[in-house]
């Protein structure tokens, strides 16, 4: 099966969309959280919203929307901890991260009859992809572009420099958690391109990638757009050739369009240092 021979069908097509959506939003979130050295915060919130995917299972709830707003208050618990009550950051992610999957493993055990597949949520398919799940990641994108766009500056003075964005009056804490609402609601819409094992490498890789390229942060976002958008695309033709988790695929590439570019700018440094010592 060749690639036009896939775009025929419309859970291909719907991918593609998916795709397209969700490499905007991770790429937009993704480049906050790398200049604000948010990584493992994003890891912390991905795997506990495994939490909320549980009780979901457990309840009768969508897992999304649960694992949505588990995620959500576990954003908002870590920001807590470390910035009002003294503990120390990776501490608070590391206590959210466990408890996230302990909370999640026990309501799924403790769901009568057969154990729910985790596999879509864990590895990521997103070949599967509902017509809703791409208009919540139309939606996501579309209030991500327009914050961004009106308010960028903003966030960006709170993010590099928190005591001169409250010299200028900025509503600094309501804007740190807003951002890690933002964070939670792009990770759990983002479950089903790379799943939760993978998810903290697609909103860090591209824009690590677009970071080798230009420290402008706008510059940044669509560059590492770009990237995801392609990992994506490579991720879902090799996805449905091989009946492999896309997730897995999609990584892959990512990662290697991250080490070509690396070594490629570091030859090319290299090449005009020797030429300046001849």
């Amino acid at each position: 099966m060749n690639f036009l021979d896939l775009l025929s069908y419309t859970f291909f097509q719907n991918a593609l969309l998916g795709s397209l959506f969700a490499s905007i939003a991770c790429g937009i979130i993704g480049s906050y959280i790398v200049i604000r050295r948010l990584v493992f915060v994003s890891g912390g919130i991905t795997h506990a919203s495994l939490g909320g995917i549980g009780m979901g299972f457990y309840f009768g709830w969508n897992p999304i929307f649960s694992a949505m707003i588990f995620s959500i208050l576990s954003a908002f618990g870590i920001e807590w901890l470390s910035s009002r009550q003294g503990v120390r950051e990776d501490s608070a992610i590391g206590s959210f991260w466990s408890l996230g999957m302990a909370i999640g493993i026990i309501f799924i055990y403790l769901k009568p009859g057969f154990a729910p597949n985790l596999s879509d949520y864990l590895f990521g398919n997103i070949l599967t992809i509902t017509h809703s799940d791409i208009t919540y990641l139309a939606v996501l994108s579309f209030i991500l572009i327009l914050v961004f766009a009106l308010f960028g500056k903003q966030i960006l003075f709170s993010a590099f420099d928190s005591d001169f964005a409250k010299t200028r009056n900025l509503p600094v804490n309501t804007i740190k958690y807003l951002m890690m609402m933002a964070i939670a609601i792009t990770i759990v819409l983002s479950i089903r391109l790379v799943g939760i094992v993978l998810l903290m490498s697609i909103l860090t890789v591209p824009q690590m990638t677009a970071n080798l390229f230009t420290s402008n942060f706008n510059k940044m976002i669509l560059l590492s757009i770009l990237i995801g958008f392609f990992g994506c695309l490579v991720g879902l033709f090799l996805s449905a050739a091989l009946d492999v988790p896309s997730g897995v695929f999609i990584i892959f590439t990512q990662i290697i369009v991250f080490l070509i570019s690396r070594y490629t700018i570091q030859f090319r440094r290299r090449g005009k240092s020797q030429k300046v010592i001849a």
